[in-house]
């Protein structure tokens, strides 16, 4: 294996171990982290998160293989090992792959804000991995059909409650003197109980602690105040955050 880097044998292993539990015969084709823009797919909500994970198996020419198939559900492993495979990928090195320039921008800004706020960088990487891991995760289950009726409902509530945080965090940005803690405190955690709703019946304990983390780490008051001070050590980070929002929701991503 002379001549290949690390972080490309790691793609490799991926796509092998992604081949390896494919629902049908024939090529996996995984188009990491586009925007879901259309609502085709039964099950599916468009645009719920800026980034999400998509993956398509297509059939091989005439459905033959040549290799047996037991009866099991090869869809249900799928699923589980797309989501414990890309869990495992939320370094920055990973995520940069993974996502469009604008979105990485704007995670690499929350990071700065937690290392600067907390003082600790390794709180700081954790909470971003956490997001990440969160949102693969999620897409996976959207992409794989999980949600109920009722469960899609949610996440339409999700959806337009993150766009308005969204909006209200630009707002809050571009027009002085509008700040308002206890606004945006009640955003964040309004997104975070409807998450977990959506997800308590498809995720794991462990998730739902990431969920927390990372919307009670943002939604303090204290790094809500810092981060909306002008001329803070915090303003240059929140003036590009808003700068990548905004861009984003021009583009129809959120």
């Amino acid at each position: 294996m002379k001549g290949v880097t690390r972080l490309n044998w790691q793609v490799l292993v991926i796509r092998c171990l992604f081949s390896a539990v494919a629902m049908s015969p024939g090529a996996l084709v995984c188009d990491w982290f586009s925007s879901t823009t259309d609502t085709g797919d039964k099950g599916r909500s468009a645009g719920l998160f800026p980034v999400t994970c998509r993956c398509v198996c297509m059939r091989g020419s005439g459905g033959e293989s040549g290799v047996k198939m037991e009866s099991f559900s090869s869809k249900d492993m799928a699923m589980k090992a797309q989501k414990k495979i890309l869990s495992h990928m939320a370094s920055k090195s990973m995520v940069q792959m993974l996502i469009d320039d604008t979105s990485s921008e704007i995670l690499d800004e929350l990071y700065r804000i937690s290392k600067e706020h907390s003082g600790n960088r390794t709180e700081a990487q954790k909470v971003v991995k956490d997001l990440v891991k969160v949102v693969v995760k999620v897409g996976v289950l959207f992409r794989h059909n999980r949600f109920s009726k009722e469960e899609l409902s949610l996440a339409q509530d999700f959806k337009k409650k993150l766009h308005q945080g969204v909006m209200t965090t630009i707002s809050f940005q571009e027009v002085e003197f509008t700040f308002d803690k206890a606004v945006m405190m009640e955003l964040l955690t309004d997104c975070r109980d409807i998450l977990l709703k959506l997800v308590e019946k498809h995720l794991t304990p462990k998730s739902f602690g990431r969920i927390r983390h990372v919307f009670n780490h943002y939604s303090d008051p204290d790094l809500l105040t810092n981060l909306y001070t002008p001329g803070g050590p915090l303003w240059p980070n929140l003036t590009k955050i808003c700068n990548g929002l905004n861009k984003l929701v021009e583009e129809g991503k959120l």
